[in-house]
């Protein structure tokens, strides 16, 4: 497996590959999915472009033999603490363990090259299942609960409006 920091030419591929893990019935080949909660897209190109464009942000893909297979993107967010989002395997291969691997990856990446102690994240809440595999390996739920952009349909067409995030924490 090869990792590498997305680039302007990854941008198609990471779209299509997020869209099918996260949305629709692609994403209902995998067990993470979001597409009983939410209809739409879950990101677009201006989106992922923004996110490569800003220093304090990145976007790690995964890719075998040049094939991409998995992503995360990583925010500086301060102080010491990074934001983890866009976890992303593609749907035929989840629970084979590269989830594991970028989430390993990332701790790394932010504890070495931004001096972070700590990574955050947010579930929508309703996603008991993922949020305790993310307990597994070691996030904790905080207690906190933000809102989730109901009015926003560029994150998303909620199918209920009792959405909100749940965020989790890890000290690393």
């Amino acid at each position: 497996m090869n990792f590498r920091r997305a680039e302007e030419q990854d941008i198609g591929a990471l779209h299509a590959l997020i869209e099918s893990a996260y949305r629709g019935d692609s994403a209902r080949r995998g067990w993470t999915h979001e597409a009983d909660l939410l209809g739409g897209q879950r990101t677009d190109l201006e989106a992922l472009r923004a996110i490569m464009d800003d220093p304090d942000q990145v976007i790690w893909i995964a890719e075998q033999e040049g094939v991409l297979q998995g992503c995360v993107q990583l925010s500086r967010v301060g102080g010491a603490t990074a934001y983890l989002g866009l976890l992303t395997v593609d749907p035929s291969l989840q629970a084979g363990g590269l989830g594991k691997l970028l989430l390993v990856r990332s701790e790394q990446y932010v504890r070495e090259t931004w001096g972070c102690q700590a990574i955050e994240m947010t579930v929508i809440k309703q996603r008991g299942e993922l949020i305790a595999y993310y307990e597994r390996r070691g996030y904790q739920r905080t207690g906190e609960y933000r809102p989730f952009p109901h009015e926003e349909p560029r994150f998303g067409l909620p199918k209920t409006g009792e959405l909100e995030f749940a965020v989790l924490r890890k000290e690393i």
